[in-house]
């Protein structure tokens, strides 16, 4: 038994990679000196053992709280930020070089609105109290292409479920992905968990919303063939 299950944190498994190709020497002096000081507070079992709920009035003033599940190279998140100073955003993901790449964007525009936990958001969710949470983005999470993988994408009752716990009512939960069978996994199941897809037309899938900017996996994407797709589901 691993000292994760003697201190009662419950088994996780975790696919994905957690990190790349080395890191440059600035990317590894922003780990070392940004990285604590942007943490939302006490995140995992062994810093949280009781899951004390992240007091998020006190780390963002009162402001509303937006969440960004795997930010990738954090460029939506900094251009969220920017453009929104009147709330906080928290970022997850567990990507370490993702991570770093979000820490020099962070410096570069000097955004002060943002936390970072890199790590699973799962064990974030743990500590976000209910209905705490304004919008969320989900953008071009890992595709898991193979039929045997669905079950480790985003869009299962693993992770929606306390996804939908932490919205609050009239929250928006934003999707995007290239993947057709992801749309049609996300449109499956995301309004079994409490939401509401609002698209007004059938084509709807196909604008890009109002704020958004192009990510370096949507540029991807386009560069080979693949259409993107934009989601936006109402907590109910």
């Amino acid at each position: 038994m691993s000292d994760q299950h003697k201190s009662g944190a419950p088994w996780r498994n975790f696919y994905g990679r957690t990190k790349g190709k080395g890191l440059r020497k600035s990317q590894e002096a922003y780990l070392d000196e940004d990285l604590a000081k942007l943490s939302p507070g006490p995140v995992g079992w062994d810093v949280n053992p009781d899951r004390a709920p992240l007091d998020l009035g006190a780390l963002f003033g009162g402001r509303d709280t937006w969440l960004e599940i795997g930010f990738g190279g954090g460029e939506h998140m900094v251009h969220q930020a920017a453009g929104n100073p009147d709330v906080g955003l928290i970022g997850c993901e567990p990507y370490i070089n993702g991570v770093a790449m979000l820490l020099g964007k962070i410096r570069a525009s000097g955004v002060d609105n943002l936390r970072v936990h890199p790590g699973d958001v799962r064990d974030l969710f743990d500590v976000l109290p209910d209905a705490s949470i304004a919008r969320a983005f989900l953008l071009y999470p890992d595709p898991w292409p193979k039929t045997r993988h669905h079950r480790r994408r985003f869009v299962t009752p693993e992770f929606l479920a306390p996804l939908a716990r932490v919205l609050r009512p009239g929250a928006t939960f934003r999707v995007a992905t290239d993947i057709p069978d992801y749309v049609r996994q996300a449109l499956e199941q995301v309004p079994r968990h409490g939401f509401a897809w609002e698209a007004e037309r059938a084509d709807d899938w196909r604008r890009p919303w109002g704020d958004w900017i192009s990510t370096r996996y949507e540029q991807k994407a386009l560069r080979e063939g693949r259409v993107p797709h934009y989601l936006t589901f109402t907590r109910t």
